[in-house]
């Protein structure tokens, strides 16, 4: 992963990582499965920045919260998805570098948003 100025901002953090996935899962080769699991990987990496720009142009106070419970939902799925891709090749070492503690931090960071949303009014 590509050390940023700030750690903690999530937005150009969630950018840089679904560039990276992008960038990574273009060398990766293999039959139809793998390249089902790589589509899915693309698509759950790039969502959790999605779900970013869209919690911007909230038409009301729920869109935010529900999007951050996306935005974990596809940190989860994005996890889950890079251990079925590492399966598609046993006995060998996937260079998966710092994709799988990152996206753990993803979940861990969105578990948290959410939680002063619940107490507005």
């Amino acid at each position: 992963m590509t050390k940023l100025a700030n750690k903690y901002d999530s937005e150009e953090r969630a950018a840089r990582f679904g560039e990276e996935i992008i960038t990574f899962c273009k060398t990766s080769r293999g039959d139809v499965t793998i390249g089902t699991v790589i589509n899915q990987i693309i698509r759950s990496a790039t969502g959790i920045r999605a779900n970013r720009c869209e919690t911007g142009g909230a038409g009301s106070k729920t869109t935010p919260r529900n999007k951050n419970f996306l935005r974990r939902k596809e940190a989860r799925e994005t996890k889950h998805w890079l251990r079925v891709f590492a399966a598609c090749y046993p006995g060998k070492n996937v260079p998966l570098g710092n994709f799988w503690p990152e996206t753990r931090k993803f979940v861990l960071i969105f578990q948290k948003f959410p939680a002063p949303l619940r107490f507005e009014n």
